[in-house]
């Protein structure tokens, strides 16, 4: 089941009368910001108190929606507190997290269930597209729906038992190691109160929870992705990203629970700092919006297929301990290998996952309003593969796929089209050494990896532990399980 809806923040509100823009910002910067806004800010600063309440008194948290519009002035009573004789046609406690209408502007695929649809079945040759298993649709889906109930939890997935000891050993550090119900919660509690403090500052922004925390992919020390949505559409991310994470910066050094805000400017600015009650690090971006529909992307894979998320959990843990992951560092990002986890498995002669983007096109549109993208794949039919490889196979081939059969000199890894397609001659593509296309917007996930270097380090990794793997049969010879069991 999906976790409480209201881990994934409400969608920004629509922008009141005069305000052109969801956010505010320094001058000069005339096309966003208007004077009015400026002193709203500022005045938002000195005025506000930005000591919030005790994270440990915030304990459940309700399943909310944002409604397309705004109701009313008086329901919505201009930001103030609403009494408690005052109603709104949009208060839906406990409902699922879903639009009462079609949205303005957006495309209708977007909003389109598939759950009549019946999967399309095709023939398929080794190295061509994968095809979907003939079956019937259940009616829930195969993807976790969001749930009801205030409080959250993480989706219990029956797992294939293990019937060799390599594949034992997958199974056992993935349950060791994999994120639990708690873990979330934690991050939850801290997500919805600082999206409270943030509005004092922004008052139409919404703090989403994205990356491993949701996508199924986190193990229990996985650190938590924020992203703040300020507005519609993007924001420039060299100036106005970076100037609205200065200002959240100097909220958060007011807040008793944050320490050690950090401003980071990359190509994606973001804020690192640590909530103390929990223990949980967080990186916050500002409208990286692809990384809100690409969780859900993963979401929808990981729970496709029960073999999917032991696999990629492992081979997290493994590329850590081999010091190839980390973007940082010029190595891999976990979404570039999650990715590629992906691809490998799309890509077998019996897929052991299909190709979701060209099934249901409609479930994962590029241009689906924010608010929409959690229940987007909610519908899709359940999935059976052929494919009867044990976890100990999967995780050798994969090694030797990347060791010995693709060529990263001439292809791209695309999830999006389940095939690996010859490099564009361009920007993007041109005389990178690792191709991983990201699923939304089309770009490299893995343009950190610009050192011939790394390069080298990444396949030989990757050789030296396919052959050991395939001599010793235990995922010891290339991952200490004990150890990176007690590490989590």
């Amino acid at each position: 089941m999906y976790p409480n809806s209201s881990i994934l923040g409400r969608p920004p509100f629509p922008l009141k009368r005069g305000q052109a823009n969801g956010f505010v910002a320094q001058l000069p910067l005339p096309v966003l910001f208007s004077p009015h806004q400026v002193i709203e800010s500022q005045f938002n600063m000195r005025n506000n108190n930005f000591h919030g309440l005790p994270l440990n008194n915030v304990a459940r948290f309700p399943a909310t929606s944002t409604p397309p519009h705004v109701p009313s002035v008086s329901a919505v009573t201009l930001g103030r507190k609403r009494r408690s004789d005052e109603h709104s046609p949009y208060d839906l406690k406990r409902q699922r997290f879903s639009s009462p209408g079609h949205h303005v502007g957006m495309p209708r695929a977007a909003a389109s269930p598939v759950a009549a649809r019946t999967p399309r079945s095709r023939l398929r040759s080794e190295g061509s597209s994968p095809a979907l298993s003939p079956h019937t649709p259940k009616a829930a889906g195969c993807v976790p729906p969001l749930r009801v109930e205030p409080q959250l939890s993480v989706p219990d997935t029956p797992l294939t038992p293990a019937k060799d000891k390599l594949s034992q050993q997958i199974l056992e550090l993935f349950q060791a190691c994999e994120q639990q119900s708690d873990d979330l919660q934690k991050k939850e509690v801290c997500r919805a109160q600082l999206q409270r403090e943030i509005q004092r500052l922004f008052p139409n922004s919404r703090v989403y929870l994205a990356g491993s925390s949701l996508n199924g992919f986190g193990s229990r020390c996985s650190d938590a992705d924020l992203c703040l949505v300020v507005k519609p559409g993007s924001v420039n991310q060299r100036t106005d990203a970076v100037y609205i994470l200065s200002l959240v910066q100097k909220l958060f050094y007011r807040l008793s629970y944050i320490e050690r805000p950090q401003l980071i400017r990359a190509k994606v600015p973001i804020l690192k700092f640590r909530d103390k009650i929990s223990g949980v690090e967080f990186d916050l971006n500002v409208n990286n919006i692809v990384g809100i529909r690409n969780t859900f992307l993963l979401r929808s894979y990981a729970y496709m297929e029960s073999r999917v998320r032991p696999i990629v959990l492992v081979l997290k843990k493994w590329a850590r301990h081999h010091g190839i992951n980390d973007a940082s560092r010029g190595t891999l990002s976990s979404y570039s290998l999650v990715l590629m986890v992906l691809h490998y498995l799309q890509t077998l002669p019996e897929p052991v996952i299909p190709c979701l983007q060209r099934e249901y096109p409609e479930c994962f549109n590029p241009f689906m309003d924010i608010h929409l993208v959690p229940e987007g794949p909610k519908d899709i039919p359940s999935y059976t593969s052929r494919n009867q490889s044990t976890l100990g196979d999967l995780l050798l081939g994969f090694l030797k796929y990347y060791a010995s059969v693709f060529n990263w000199d001439k292809f791209v890894i695309s999830v999006r089209e389940a095939e690996a397609f010859p490099k564009p001659n361009c920007r993007e593509w041109r005389d990178k050494f690792i191709c991983v296309e990201e699923p939304f917007d089309r770009t490299n996930t893995a343009r950190a990896v610009h050192e011939r270097i790394k390069f080298d380090t990444i396949k030989a990794e990757f050789k030296k532990s396919w052959q050991m793997l395939q001599l010793k049969k235990d995922l010891n010879f290339i991952l200490p399980v004990r150890t990176t069991i007690q590490k989590r």
